[in-house]
């Protein structure tokens, strides 16, 4: 089995059978939802902190393969991550599916699977939206924890 292969099992895998699934009603959870109206991704991520650390990560929504299982595979690597470390992984996600250089200390597990996306730029938007919705709900949420 090539790589190829290897990384579209793993796509389909969270895609099927996705972690960390389904929201929850919660207050003390902050919710960001992102929609991508080129090709209707649309995913809503919910996220508990205590400003510092990352307890929980849920997310649900509607789209490509690519996108859904995205949303999976961020949960499963950024949840009990400082804030700090998760940007850090979040910027180097990005990195991978431009193709550009990435720390491979930083960016590991299941997340590798989607570097081909940058052969299809179209695609990045859809492999990034949940990881774009947990970076401005980090962002914001340390926005007001020091404000």
């Amino acid at each position: 089995m090539n790589l190829n292969h290897l990384y579209r099992a793993v796509i389909m895998e969270h895609y099927k059978n996705p972690l960390h699934k389904g929201l929850i009603e919660d207050p003390t959870y902050f919710t960001v939802h992102l929609h991508n109206p080129s090709c209707g991704d649309d995913m809503t991520v919910q996220v508990k902190t205590d400003g510092k650390h990352i307890f929980d990560i849920r997310h649900d929504g509607t789209g490509c393969s690519i996108c859904c299982s995205s949303a999976s595979v961020m949960s499963e690597t950024l949840i009990d991550k400082d804030i700090a470390f998760a940007l850090k992984v979040i910027n180097e996600f990005y990195n991978l599916l431009m193709a550009k250089p990435y720390d491979e200390t930083l960016l590991i597990g299941d997340a590798l699977a989607y570097g081909g996306v940058s052969q299809f730029p179209a695609r990045i938007k859809c492999a990034s939206l949940a990881w774009k919705a947990l970076e401005q709900g980090l962002i914001r949420e340390g926005e007001n924890s020091n404000g």
